[in-house]
C-alpha cells in the first residue's frame, strides 16, 4: 500500500475553565443507543472502529466505565421501525446524557424527551429538524454532523462520474428515511443537473446483509452503472459486506468514508469520521461538567479527502483519469 500525500485532520481538545473542572466527576450514566451495530459492539475493543474511538476519547477525558461512568447500551440492529419503541426504553433507564447515531433515530429521541440531553452523530441536523441552529442548538440536541452540507452528495456524483464518464443511471444505497428525506432529495436534484438518474431501491427493514444483497442485485438488474453509499449507519456497520457486493457485481461506487476504501472499496470523498465521534465524546463530557445544550456548538465537518483504491479501479477496469489522481488526498494500492 503507498500513501501519498495524505494528511488527516487534527483533533483539538477544548480547555475548559477551572469552574467547570470543579464539577462532580461522580458516576454518571450514559446510554449509548446505535441503530445498527450489535450490542457486543458498543464498547471500547467491539468491531465497531467509531465506537471505539469515542470510548477511547472518554476514557482520555477521565470519563472511565466502572470508575466514573456507567454505560447503558441499545441497538436498533438495523430495523428503524423500532426507533420509537427502543426510545422510549432509553428514556426509562434514566440517563444523564444520550448518545445516538442516524439522523431517523435521533429526532424519534427528540420527540420521546425534551429534557434529557441527547449528542447526535447525524446528517445535516437542520435539514433532519433536529435544531435551527448548529452554533447555538435551541433544543435538547447538540453533537456532530457527518454532512458537509447537502451539496456534498452532489460533488461525489460529479467525482463518480469523473471516473465513470459512461455513468447514467446511479443507485444510491441507504435507509428509505434517507432516500425519501433531506439527502435522497439533494442527490436526486444534482443528478438531474448532469444527466444521471438516480435509482433504487432503498433499503428496507431489517437492514442487514441479505437486505444489502437484494437492493443491490435489483439495482444491477435495473442497469446501474454505479452506486453512491449513503452515510446511514447500516452501511458502515455493513460495510465489509457492501464492499464485497460492489465489487462482486462489479457495479463502481463512491462511499462516504475511507473506511471502505481500505477494505477494498473503490472511492471515497471523505470526512474523518473517526474524529466525528471523538468530537462527540467531547459533547458528552461538556454535558457531564453542567454545560447546557445551547452552550455546545453542533460540529459540522468540513475537510474532505478524495482516497482512490487504484487496485480496485483496475479490478474494475476503470482507468482512474490523471486529474482525479493528481487531485487524490490518498492512492491506496
Amino acid at each position: 500500500m503507498r500513501r501519498r500525500g495524505f494528511v488527516s485532520g487534527l483533533f483539538l481538545t477544548a480547555i475548559l475553565p477551572k469552574a467547570a473542572i470543579g464539577q462532580s466527576l461522580a458516576k454518571r450514566r450514559v446510554a449509548i443507543a446505535h441503530a445498527s451495530s450489535p450490542l457486543k459492539d458498543l464498547q471500547i475493543y467491539g468491531d465497531n472502529p467509531l465506537v471505539n474511538a469515542f470510548f477511547d476519547e472518554l476514557s482520555k477525558l477521565g470519563r472511565v466505565e466502572g470508575r466514573n461512568l456507567e454505560i447503558v447500551r441499545f441497538s436498533a440492529d438495523g430495523r428503524t421501525d423500532h426507533f420509537a419503541e427502543l426510545s422510549t426504553e432509553i428514556i426509562k433507564s434514566s440517563p444523564d446524557v444520550i448518545v445516538a447515531n442516524t439522523s431517523p433515530f435521533v429526532l424519534a429521541l427528540k420527540k420521546a424527551t425534551s429534557t434529557i440531553p441527547i449528542v447526535g452523530i447525524t446528517a445535516d441536523p437542520i435539514a433532519y429538524g433536529l435544531t435551527t441552529s448548529l452554533s447555538r442548538p435551541d433544543s435538547n440536541v447538540t453533537g456532530v454532523s457527518v454532512d458537509a452540507g447537502l451539496e456534498l452528495w452532489g460533488k461525489r456524483l460529479a467525482i463518480l462520474r469523473e471516473l465513470v464518464p459512461s455513468a447514467s443511471r446511479v443507485g444510491f444505497l441507504t435507509i428509505r428515511a434517507s432516500w425519501e428525506g433531506p439527502q435522497g432529495q439533494s442527490i436526486s436534484r444534482a443528478g438531474r443537473d448532469i444527466g444521471i438518474s438516480i435509482i433504487g431501491p432503498p433499503l428496507d427493514d431489517p437492514v442487514r446483509p441479505p437486505e444489502y444483497r437484494r437492493v443491490l442485485n435489483q439495482m444491477r438488474l435495473d442497469n446501474a452503472n454505479g452506486v453512491i453509499v449513503g452515510d446511514a449507519a447500516p452501511n458502515y456497520t455493513f460495510r465489509r459486506d457492501v464492499v464485497a457486493l460492489t465489487n462482486e457485481l462489479r457495479l463502481p461506487t463512491m462511499f462516504p468514508y475511507r473506511d471502505f476504501v481500505e477494505e477494498g472499496g473503490l472511492i471515497a470523498y471523505a470526512i474523518d469520521i473517526q474524529n466525528l465521534w471523538r468530537r462527540a465524546a467531547h459533547c458528552v463530557d461538556e454535558l457531564l461538567r453542567g454545560g447546557k445544550v445551547s452552550e455546545v456548538p453542533i460540529y459540522q465537518a468540513s475537510q474532505l479527502s478524495l482516497v482512490i483504491n487504484t487496485k480496485s479501479a483496475e479490478r474494475l477496469g476503470l482507468p482512474v483519469p490523471a486529474s482525479l489522481a493528481l487531485r487524490a488526498d490518498e492512492l491506496i494500492e
